[in-house]
């Protein structure tokens, strides 16, 4: 089946993959951003391991036998989301929010940068409703946005097939 994917748990072999995607993504979406504060490729991989690794729970949605996006999460916050820019606007960011609602079904936050005007209109279409803006922390201390999602003020989400309990 064409853009036929599946989410399921981050999985160590992973790592790579993930750490690649991530740079590429955030490169893609902020390329000035990215060229002023972008850290090194080893920097990223270091901060993914010892903290987004270690604080969250994660999820990957593969196609084709790739890792084409995943989700950073712990409890009801959304630490991270990204899609792999090639595979962008097949439904695979919204499918890792649904899965974010399984997991959380009455409210989901996440902050994003305010220059990140894609993924603020991304969030914005699929429900959240920006709360708060303020100065994300360092090392990046730029303007961000503060997002919600609530179940009292949303349509339904769709329910996917994956491991997500």
């Amino acid at each position: 089946m064409l853009n036929a994917f599946f989410i399921r748990d981050y999985r160590p072999e992973d790592f790579d993959a993930v750490t690649i995607l991530w740079r590429i993504a955030r490169a893609k979406s902020l390329p000035a951003f990215q060229r002023a504060q972008g850290p090194f490729f080893s920097e990223d991989q270091d901060y993914f391991r010892n903290h987004i690794l270690k604080e969250n729970k994660l999820w990957v949605a593969e196609m084709d036998r790739r890792v084409v996006a995943f989700m950073a999460m712990r409890n009801e916050f959304i630490d991270q989301l990204y899609v792999h820019p090639g595979y962008q606007n097949r439904g695979i960011g919204k499918a890792l929010l649904d899965c974010a609602r399984q997991l959380s079904p009455e409210h989901l936050w996440l902050y994003t940068l305010q220059i990140n005007l894609s993924a603020r209109v991304f969030y914005e279409n699929n429900g959240f409703i920006a709360e708060k803006f303020g100065i994300s922390p360092p090392p990046e201390s730029e303007p961000d946005v503060e997002y919600h999602w609530r179940k009292s003020n949303s349509l339904p989400f769709k329910k996917y097939e994956t491991n997500v309990p």
